[in-house]
């Protein structure tokens, strides 16, 4: 699906044969984009009839080949004989479950305590990710932290060829950006409200939001100089990054927040809240607002629109962070996970 999740799934399968891991992707129906390699289609049952059978009834065991089967969100699959691997993003499930469906409650809920209860090992893309699992009494050395990385654009970034990527969407600058699904949890709400306060000073100031709409629903975003383009593109997204003025992330709740790390290594000025993991991950190169604090946000980013010195620090300061990122040292981290799931006990 569209989101940080597909593109953690699609990137860590690129990167593990790097890591001496050999992966065999698993779904019920066709291939998804994206992921290249090993692929085993589960047949029927589809989509939330397979997630309740295994979360209710724990079958049917995946029937595909390897020797550990790794959940890369809270679908947990039985496992049959192998040991679990189980990714936990986030506990936003806990900590805020009004900012997801009463379904989602319910199968988040139930996904996590399946992970409890029978993954061998558990990762998690945050120090503070592990520390929130351990607080609700995960045991220490089963929680592996491994970060997420920065996928460099395959497409050409010369200046002209981002400028017609710009083009064809109808975008031009100057413009904030917003990467991510639309939805309750984002703060998509209060970045309209700076962006509209932003717009007596900035008049020729655009928001352009670039993800797929999530679960819930969508804000008004007819305002004058708000675009919505939707699911975009690696090098659409790469072009945005490039010439935004700033990214904006007012998250409510975030498991990690790739376009953060991603809107760094191309030296985009990145605000972000002050919510879950979002400080951990900028590191101190981003500015840093608090969470639903609509004038905040639009203060953070009337700074760096005044102040050309500001955004080339903090653009410097973003490279040097998100250097520090890569979907190598992920793979790594998730098979040195892998291992220790193979020699935990049973």
């Amino acid at each position: 699906m569209p989101g940080g999740i597909g593109r953690y799934v699609r990137q860590l399968v690129a990167a593990l044969p790097g890591a001496g891991v050999t992966p065999v992707a698993f779904g019920a129906g066709r291939r998804p984009p994206g992921i290249e390699g090993a692929y085993v289609d589960l047949g029927r049952p589809g989509g939330a009839l397979r997630y309740e059978g295994w979360h209710r009834l724990r079958r049917p065991v995946v029937r595909a080949p390897g020797d550990v089967v790794h959940a890369t969100s809270l679908a947990v699959p039985p496992p049959g004989p192998r040991p679990l691997v189980v990714t936990v993003h986030d506990l936003v499930v806990l900590r805020q479950p009004a900012l997801l469906t009463r379904r989602g409650v319910a199968f988040h809920r139930r996904g996590l305590e399946l992970a409890r209860r029978e993954a061998a090992v558990v990762v998690v893309p945050t120090a503070f990710g592990r520390d929130d699992l351990l607080s609700e009494g995960f045991e220490g050395e089963r929680v592996h932290v491994a970060s997420h990385g920065v996928a460099l654009p395959v497409a050409p970034t010369d200046p002209e060829a981002r400028a017609a990527a710009l083009a064809r969407r109808g975008v031009r600058p100057p413009f904030v950006l917003f990467v991510g699904t639309v939805e309750p949890r984002k703060g998509v709400p209060e970045l309209l409200a700076a962006h509209a306060a932003l717009r007596a000073d900035h008049p020729d100031l655009d928001l352009v939001l670039a993800g797929a709409a999530g679960w819930g629903p969508v804000p008004d975003l007819s305002a004058p100089g708000v675009r919505w383009l939707g699911d975009v593109d690696d090098a659409a997204l790469d072009a945005l990054y490039r010439a935004a003025v700033a990214l904006a992330l007012p998250s409510r709740y975030e498991g990690f927040g790739l376009p953060v790390a991603e809107a760094m290594a191309r030296s985009c000025p990145v605000v972000v809240s002050d919510a879950a993991c979002l400080p951990e991950v900028a590191g101190g190169a981003a500015v840093v607002v608090p969470t639903g604090d609509a004038d905040a946000l639009a203060g953070a980013l009337e700074r760096l629109l005044g102040d050309e010195g500001l955004r080339g620090e903090r653009a410097a300061a973003g490279r040097a962070r998100a250097g520090s990122f890569t979907w190598a040292a992920s793979a790594a981290a998730h098979a040195a996970a892998y291992a220790a799931a193979l020699e935990a006990p049973r």
